[in-house]
């Protein structure tokens, strides 16, 4: 097989179930073996020295992929270890940690995506391998270039959940600054798992005093019968929002699947993801480390944008994608730029002081402790962003790419409407266009009050494209005006476009 097409970004995914698996057993098995070897080239330690740490979220696929890859961990000549059902953060994690320290290690999960998927996330003491890095190891996969030893190596039960679940509960005592060991009393917290690994974490918060009846979801299932576990979802965010009233709790949390993604919503049920939910991590964040930069996606608001900045930070869009905007957040502070934080509109939170993980459950526990402070004074986590201004109308289409090569024809549009744009009189395109093209208008005598973006996807022959607008009928009129620039490009379908029209 062509392992190079299991490849999603700086990950592995693929179908895992069913006559059209591509992510089976023996790929999975031979990718383990890859990555041992992909170790102990990087480390130039013999394999037998290399050790793994193997986690899985609760997708149903998990637990034979799993045996797969410590399978081809220890065929190589290297140590494995089972961790069972794990988050991806604690994967991490577990290569940190003083009393385990593996090498390196690899997590099973595909996210937020359907029950039949699965992949792997692979960890080094740097953190997630890069783009290229995945190249590498998925040449040694395709190649089958691993060294063969003389004896096997060794496969051992390891969990790790406990003493991630523990490093939670430190975080919180520290940051409330107690002796008490019910710090959290008072505090009432509703947690959706959405079925997925993280329903530990209501017992966790149970065990510091917080109340977290009305809790949901929290059993691990692999079909995630009950709603999609993302947190950008709208009947998954409905549903949290449903039984936080019915709770008439303080706030309620949502996972997905391996908990590396998170968003909250308020004591009125009131969504806290997307724009809203940077922007209060960046009001947290700002005020231990005022001037902060904080580093975003693409598509954030432009009412984000000046929220930062009347909190006394700086914004930095950069391109979509968690690992482009990690990667720059870390760029950034080499070049002695104080950048606390790198978040995606999708949840991904990954912070400095947390080796910049993307970890769902480090951002809501920050939260947790925000909210236990604010309750002692009478007021709310959503008190720290009233004066987010939020758009009036918000739209996201998906125009697809029609022609083979659709990479180099994303290119060629972004080239060409930059370009065009340059030309246009009213078009302005942002200073800080680090992505496609995103241009600015001034609408019925406003001054920067409607936006569009448009960029190639990540992974798929997509070119997404956002519009915002301050007032009413304003994306109407942006669309109208993009679209008679768009239209002598045939290498998207313009059909959503042309039914706004």
């Amino acid at each position: 097989m062509d392992f190079r097409n299991l490849k999603s970004g700086s990950d592995v995914r693929g179908i895992a179930i069913g006559d059209d698996a591509v992510l089976t057993v023996s790929a999975v098995k031979r990718l383990g073996a890859a990555y041992a070897q992909f170790l102990a080239d990087r480390s130039q330690l013999p394999i037998q020295e290399i050790s793994i740490a193997v986690g899985r979220d609760s997708r149903i696929s998990g637990p034979s992929l799993l045996a797969a890859a410590c399978e081809g961990i220890a065929s190589a000549g290297a140590k494995a270890y089972d961790c069972g059902m794990c988050t991806t953060p604690s994967m991490y994690m577990a290569i940190l940690s003083p009393a385990f320290h593996p090498t390196g290690s690899i997590m099973m999960t595909a996210s937020h995506h359907p029950w039949k998927l699965n992949g792997m996330k692979f960890f080094t003491a740097q953190g997630g391998l890069g783009y290229s890095e995945l190249d590498d190891l998925l040449m040694i996969a395709a190649n089958n270039t691993i060294t063969k030893t003389a004896k096997s190596g060794s496969m051992k039960v390891y969990p790790f959940i406990p003493v991630y679940q523990e490093s939670l509960r430190k975080m919180i005592l520290d940051g409330l600054q107690t002796n008490t060991d019910q710090p959290l009393d008072g505090l009432h917290v509703v947690v959706d798992a959405g079925n997925g690994a993280g329903g530990f974490y209501a017992d966790m918060l149970r065990s510091l005093g917080a109340n977290v009846d009305g809790s949901q979801f929290l059993e691990p299932d692999g079909y995630f019968p009950n709603h999609p576990p993302n947190p950008e979802n709208k009947d998954a965010m409905d549903s949290l929002s449903a039984a936080v009233l019915k709770a008439h709790a303080d706030l309620g949390v949502i996972f997905d699947a391996d908990c590396d993604r998170a968003a909250i919503v308020d004591n009125e049920g009131r969504e806290i993801n997307r724009n809203r939910l940077i922007a209060l991590i960046s009001a947290i964040l700002l005020e231990s480390n005022p001037g902060a930069t904080i580093v975003t996606d693409s598509v954030t608001s432009s009412g984000l944008a000046a929220f930062i900045r009347d909190a006394g930070g700086v914004h930095y869009r950069y391109k979509r994608g968690y690992r482009n905007v990690i990667d720059e957040a870390i760029r950034l502070n080499k070049e002695g730029i104080d950048c606390p934080l790198a978040i995606e509109t999708s949840g991904h939170a990954a912070m400095r002081e947390n080796h910049f993980l993307d970890d769902g459950m480090y951002l809501v526990t920050y939260f947790i402790i925000r909210a236990m402070q604010l309750k002692k004074q009478s007021k709310t986590l959503s008190s720290l962003i009233l004066r987010l201004k939020e758009p009036m109308e918000s739209a996201e289409y998906r125009l697809k790419i029609i022609v083979p090569d659709f990479r180099t024809a994303g290119n060629a549009v972004v080239q060409k409407l930059l370009a065009d744009a340059e030309m246009i009189d009213g078009w302005h395109i942002a200073p800080d266009n680090r992505e496609g093209v995103r241009v600015s208008f001034d609408l019925k005598g406003g001054v920067d009050n409607g936006w569009f973006l448009l960029r190639l996807s990540v992974h798929d022959p997509v070119m997404p494209l956002n519009v915002e607008s301050d007032i009413q009928g304003g994306n109407q009129m942006i669309l109208d005006k993009l679209y008679e620039v768009l239209k002598t490009f045939k290498e998207i379908d313009l059909s959503p476009l042309q039914q706004t029209i």
